[in-house]
């Protein structure tokens, strides 16, 4: 495949290191073509359209979902050109639920620059990830495969997830239960269209799809959970986020969840400063100093210890999920990938 005219830096920056370099070259060479598709797809006749699109995909990031569906695909037929315009619809889709997510969050910053709601509008960046979620559409389309067309489903899950956690848990709903059914619906879901469309487009077979499918779910309620643990002990020079961000936006994290349900002085206290659980009726606001004190209060608290288990089981899922693939370097990197979230989480 052609190697594109991104194909400067290596794709997997950031992430566990390819050890085979048939398969790094393979990857990166693809990768560079889902560059090239997802910028051909924000054209736009309008141009604040067209340069808002194009500053939040300058912005960069790391390509994880893309090189997901590639990854995917090599259990079956990679050359398949519907495999690229799978990864780069999965790019876009991503993009369109940062952009959004931005202004419902109130976020100045978005990878590493201004967000595109804070350099224009709101008005402009929900019209933004509109046009988004239109092109990943488009892309997909020309997908002749029906099972990969009908990936409806999964922006349904997104919004229902972020409806989620903006809402809280219900009375009487398990606070841990409502968690798990918000990231598998918000974070999880488009993970596991990731896999699922690169298996699909590549002419993987039904066991296949099906061992990714379940790798995705558990893979991404993973990926979710040791970003919660990211915002309590992650180092923001590596990270890119400030500790205690989730806390000042409200987000009902895991290890938020168990404190909260707790007993003692630090879950009391937390519940004093916070609100009893969020989404129901939590302030909006913290000071500089209640941010501090509910960090500290966090990082000490039995809760974590909890929050890591969980973690550790649903890594242990993602793992035997793969247990029916084939041997060999792409299963490995998706192993790999599964030790990379533990390890980030610390």
């Amino acid at each position: 495949m052609s190697t594109g005219q991104h194909a400067g830096k290596t794709p997997l920056a950031g992430q566990p290191p390819l050890t085979d370099q048939e398969l790094a070259s393979a990857l990166k060479a693809d990768l560079a073509v889902v560059e090239d598709l997802i910028r051909d797809s924000i054209h736009s006749e309008a141009p604040l359209l067209r340069e808002a699109s194009r500053h939040l995909i300058d912005a960069g990031g790391k390509r994880y979902r893309p090189m997901l569906t590639l990854l995917a695909a090599r259990f079956g037929n990679p050359d398949d050109p519907d495999v690229l315009r799978a990864a780069a619809a999965c790019e876009l889709v991503h993009a369109a639920a940062l952009c959004h997510d931005d202004v419902l969050d109130g976020a100045s910053l978005r990878r590493g620059r201004t967000s595109v709601n804070a350099r224009w509008s709101d008005a402009v960046a929900i019209l933004t990830g509109d046009f988004l979620f239109a092109q990943a559409f488009l892309l997909l389309a020309a997908v002749p495969q029906q099972e990969a067309r009908l990936e409806v489903n999964t922006f349904v899950r997104l919004v229902t997830g972020q409806i989620r956690e903006m809402t809280g848990p219900a009375d009487g709903e398990d606070p841990t239960d409502y968690y798990v059914t918000m990231v598998s619906d918000k974070t999880a879901s488009l993970l596991r269209a990731c896999v699922r469309l690169g298996a699909l487009t590549s002419g993987a077979g039904e066991t296949v799809v099906r061992a990714l499918e379940e790798y995705g779910d558990a893979f991404g309620v993973a990926f979710q959970i040791s970003d919660d643990l990211l915002d309590l002990f992650g180092q923001e020079e590596r990270s890119g986020k400030r500790q205690g961000t989730d806390l000042l936006k409200g987000a009902p994290t895991l290890p938020l969840l168990y404190a909260l349900s707790g007993t003692g002085h630090d879950s009391e206290r937390l519940r004093e400063i916070l609100g009893p659980v969020p989404g129901t009726g939590r302030r909006t606001t913290l000071t500089a100093e209640e941010r501090a004190e509910a960090t500290e209060l966090l990082r000490r608290h039995p809760a974590v210890e909890r929050t890591r288990e969980r973690l550790d089981a649903y890594i242990a899922r993602a793992r035997a999920a793969l247990a029916p693939l084939s041997e060999g370097p792409a299963k490995d990197t998706l192993e790999a990938l599964c030790a990379g979230v533990a390890h980030r989480a610390g």
